[in-house]
């Protein structure tokens, strides 16, 4: 089954850090940069058109100069290549912050830094955290020219945020460490994975963490309506000593201390990539007892320091290059599909996604909104002690 998504990190070998903002901590509105000669600011631009059409938008935003972005490592879902690509083709700066950073630092963020020149200018949440910063009137209303090609399911009427790439839950494992890899959550549980089984962070903060729970969840009799089984699951792997609380990132994996790491299939893909080289022999499973995919989701933040960067860096994630380099990160973009009917699809790219039978369903609003306030209210207790 799927949903929507955090981050930590992975993907097609770019290894290279971010630099963090170094921006002044003084407030800031935009300034005449995000305003047309006749007065359309990009600050409430619903659409590239609204704002007088792409030309338009691009002149304001090279005037603004510069993208504040945070949580988005260079080795998740390829956004290396996507962050140099934006680059290059319109020479405006990308400041990434806390490039490991989670979905809830980046809600943090937008909210402790409202009016600050360093508030970031767009948020990749996972679609849950999407759902309440849309509740809290963190988001801008934008839509991007392909905003009707976005499946209905995959984004919110008012465009305050729309789903972007996404894949599914998958068992990483380091063979020449795991003497049998586990395939399934039921395999987790064997007694010869003691202290082995690592999440991508925490998931009341992680949107890949959270569709782990999830998806143990799923394994374990549970529904997108119940996801206390997925919690118990944990508890169990906690009790018999196979869970470590490490959190799993490319560093991690190379270094052994979280030989089995359950994560998206696209960071897990991206593992095996970019550690081959290096001797690690990373081996990748999606769980047929708990089949769960989920997406991430974009969105601008409605106070962004640079709001015309911020909607044009969304038209080119949009744009059939931008969603292409995702898919070139084992990540499913949102639009495959109809750049597929297109001609635009990357095939090669799209050919060695990892094999998943079936056709994946998602959770409703309510039903992801009622899994965070169990997860909230249980994850501690799960395993803790």
């Amino acid at each position: 089954m799927i949903v929507s998504l955090p981050r930590t990190a992975v993907l097609s070998g770019s290894l290279a850090v971010v630099a963090a903002l170094a921006l002044s901590a003084c407030g800031a509105a935009p300034d005449d940069a995000s305003t047309t000669a006749d007065g359309k600011n990009a600050a409430t631009a619903t659409s590239a058109a609204d704002f007088g059409g792409m030309d338009a938008l691009v002149e304001a935003a090279k005037k603004e100069g510069t993208l504040n972005a945070i949580a988005l490592p260079r080795d998740w879902a390829n956004y290396g290549a996507l962050i140099d690509g934006f680059q290059k083709k319109y020479g405006i700066k990308i400041e990434v912050e806390s490039p490991d950073g989670s979905s809830q630092d980046e809600i943090n963020a937008v909210t402790s830094r409202k009016g600050q020149k360093r508030a970031p200018d767009v948020v990749d949440l996972g679609s849950s955290f999407a759902l309440s910063a849309a509740e809290q009137g963190l988001l801008a209303p934008y839509k991007v020219a392909s905003f009707a090609d976005i499946p209905e399911s995959q984004k919110d009427a008012q465009a305050r945020w729309y789903n972007d790439y996404g894949g599914y839950v998958s068992i990483g494992c380091d063979a020449k460490r795991v003497k049998e890899c586990p395939t399934t959550f039921k395999d987790l549980l064997k007694p010869q994975y003691k202290g082995q089984v690592a999440l991508n962070g925490n998931p009341t903060q992680s949107g890949s963490a959270f569709g782990g729970v999830y998806a143990a969840a799923l394994a374990g009799g549970g529904s997108f309506d119940d996801i206390q089984p997925g919690l118990d699951f944990f508890a169990e792997l906690k009790k018999n000593g196979n869970y470590t609380p490490v959190e799993s990132t490319p560093a991690t994996v190379e270094k052994g201390e979280t030989p089995i790491s359950i994560d998206w299939d696209y960071l897990n893909a991206g593992y095996a990539d970019e550690f081959r080289a290096k001797g690690v022999d990373w081996k990748v499973a999606v769980p047929t007892d708990g089949k769960y995919a989920q997406f991430y989701s974009q969105a601008v933040n409605k106070d962004a320091p640079h709001p015309a960067v911020a909607r044009l860096w969304q038209e080119y994630l949009y744009s059939a290059e931008g969603q292409n380099l995702w898919l070139k990160g084992y990540a499913r973009p949102v639009l495959m599909a109809a750049l597929d009917k297109a001609g635009t699809l990357d095939k090669e790219a799209a050919a060695k996604l990892p094999a998943v039978t079936g056709t994946p369903a998602f959770p409703t609003e309510d039903q992801q909104s009622k899994a965070k306030t169990a997860l909230a209210q249980g994850w501690s207790k799960a395993v803790s002690g």
